[in-house]
């Protein structure tokens, strides 16, 4: 019993690690690093360097730049793409990080899974800004953003604290993200599409190729 308890304790801290680096990176480092650092939580070996003064200090800078960023409409956006390149990679790191020494097919496993799991929670955060910043209100913006915050920490707190739960949490995330990511990119289709014809000028309804009028080539 304690061998299952202690492989669920590890796949919640592996897999949420990964989940929320695809939200809010520094917060998921600051919230491990300080867990481990006070003495609230165990980290693995290969996260123990999160505790280190240096790292937590980094994590917290970072993080302070990303809450104001995260809160500016536009600027949001901007943050989010130039994070794709860093958010997914480190998902899957902190994934396979979070096994400690085990099998290296597992490890591999794990950062796969990770890297995905970190990609779909980055890309329904991205996109669901991108459908917000439509909004002339910056209040939104401000609403999600502290949402996402309070998501990160608490859902790191909880893959360390309440595994089980948590676990069943995140399975329930991933059938809405998966529910919901084709629904958003096809309404950032539209925004893009409207966003095209007013910087052309052309205000038409673009040729469909159901219309018998529509040009022939």
């Amino acid at each position: 019993m304690d061998e299952v308890n202690q492989m669920i304790h590890t796949i919640s801290l592996s897999m949420g690690a990964a989940w929320a680096s695809g939200i809010n990176l520094y917060a998921t480092l600051l919230t491990l690093g300080l867990l481990g650092a006070t003495g609230n939580m165990t980290l693995p070996p290969d996260l123990q360097i999160l505790t280190n003064p240096l790292v937590i200090g980094a994590a917290g800078l970072m993080f302070a730049v990303e809450f104001v960023a995260d809160k500016m409409p536009g600027v949001d956006t901007g943050w989010d793409s130039i994070h794709t390149f860093i958010r997914i990679p480190a998902g899957a790191m902190l994934a396979a990080a979070s096994l400690g020494e085990v099998n290296s097919a597992i490890t591999v496993t794990a950062a796969i899974l990770g890297g995905t799991l970190a990609a779909g929670s980055h890309a329904t955060k991205a996109g669901s800004r991108v459908l917000i910043n439509t909004s002339p209100e910056p209040f939104s913006n401000w609403l999600a953003s502290l949402a996402e915050d309070a998501a990160v920490i608490a859902g790191v707190w909880a893959a360390l604290a309440h595994p089980y739960i948590f676990l069943v949490v995140l399975l329930i995330l991933i059938i809405l993200m998966i529910w919901v990511l084709p629904k958003l990119w096809a309404s950032i289709k539209t925004v893009f599409a409207v966003l095209g014809r007013l910087f052309t000028g052309n205000k038409g309804t673009p040729p469909s190729m159901d219309n018998p009028h529509s040009p022939r080539r």
